[in-house]
């Protein structure tokens, strides 16, 4: 006998909203879908793949790694999900760091780490509007202590974008920005607090913040956007979301959003890049492992980041820092 999608929903644990997502995804196929009112119905048999599904969410587990968990054994799915777990704990563990790492910096009572050889680091930074936009709402910022690029929108963008990149220099709330601009403005932060060896990243939106090691170009932030989630629930591929119509709306912003915040351990000879979407969507990552690879000092490199994103068309506004560590 089949159960009704309500009855599933209450047996396995999900919502029906989830089970309608599921079948899409073909995580949870119903075992017949009514022709005409496209009514769903579930075989019990079902249930524990259900639960399982419900139980891996709760845990945290992205839909596309509970897809692949499914379709294990039950002792290859322990070996997985404990893998997965593993890996959880060591995020919260550098993020128990990182907390420490902020509280530290932001009371003032941080402390350059020691080492043999201390990093020291030099910087340029650069901002333009581009050939279409009317206005620049793009705001960057960099001292010996601070990153920052934002991308700001909405009527109040440019206020958005410097108010945050503010907030973060003066060691203040970003929630508190709610009261400084109107509600159909916002803007993404992409930011890097610098101590002794140690790299506090803040992030939240499309902004990126790439890093080249070793003559390697990595991307160390993941766009929060509809079809960075898409991809994360394995319904497009990173190539189909490239010309998706929803490429540009975003998921996660300031004012409202939660930043993702960690540590990241910095190592002589790294050289970074933080730009807003209107650089790295015009700019191929190709071009930007050329730019930063080169010979030439920040304030040069930042020069032909910009140059590149204007020769593309210039679409958006331009924002970008770059920096070098150095062995001091």
């Amino acid at each position: 006998m089949l159960l009704t999608i309500g009855e599933f929903a209450r047996a396995s644990g999900l919502t029906a909203k989830a089970l309608r997502l599921y079948d899409q995804l073909e995580l949870l196929v119903p075992a017949r879908t009514d022709p005409l009112s496209g009514y769903r119905f579930y075989h019990p048999d079902q249930l524990d793949r259900a639960r399982l599904v419900a139980w891996l969410r709760r845990a945290g587990m992205p839909l596309a790694r509970i897809r692949s968990v499914c379709d294990l054994s039950k002792t290859q799915a322990a070996t997985e999900i404990a893998a997965y777990w593993r890996t959880v704990e060591a995020d919260v563990v550098e993020r128990r760091e990182l907390v420490t790492f902020l509280i530290d910096h932001l009371s003032g009572e941080d402390t350059i780490m020691t080492d043999e050889r201390p990093l020291r680091l030099s910087y340029a930074v650069g901002t333009d509007r581009g050939l279409v936009r009317p206005q620049n709402q793009d705001t960057v910022y960099a001292d010996d202590r601070l990153l920052a690029v934002a991308d700001g929108f909405g009527p109040a963008g440019e206020q958005a974008s410097a108010a945050a990149i503010d907030a973060l220099r003066r060691s203040e709330l970003l929630n508190t920005l709610a009261d400084q601009i109107g509600a159909d403005s916002g803007t993404t932060l992409s930011a890097m607090v610098w101590s002794g060896d140690q790299l506090g990243l803040v992030h939240i939106g499309d902004s990126r913040i790439y890093l080249l090691r070793e003559r390697e170009l990595f991307r160390i932030t993941e766009d929060h956007t509809v079809v960075q989630s898409m991809i994360d629930q394995g319904r497009i591929t990173p190539e189909e979301a490239e010309s998706h119509p929803d490429r540009m709306l975003l998921v996660r912003a300031l004012p409202g959003g939660d930043p993702e915040v960690r540590r990241h351990e910095a190592r002589a000879g790294d050289r970074y890049l933080l730009c807003s979407d209107g650089l790295h969507r015009v700019v191929s990552d190709a071009t930007l492992h050329a730019v930063l690879a080169d010979s030439t000092e920040p304030d040069r490199q930042v020069a032909t980041l910009v140059g590149h994103a204007k020769l593309a068309g210039g679409p958006d506004n331009i924002a970008c820092v770059v920096a070098h560590l150095h062995a001091a």
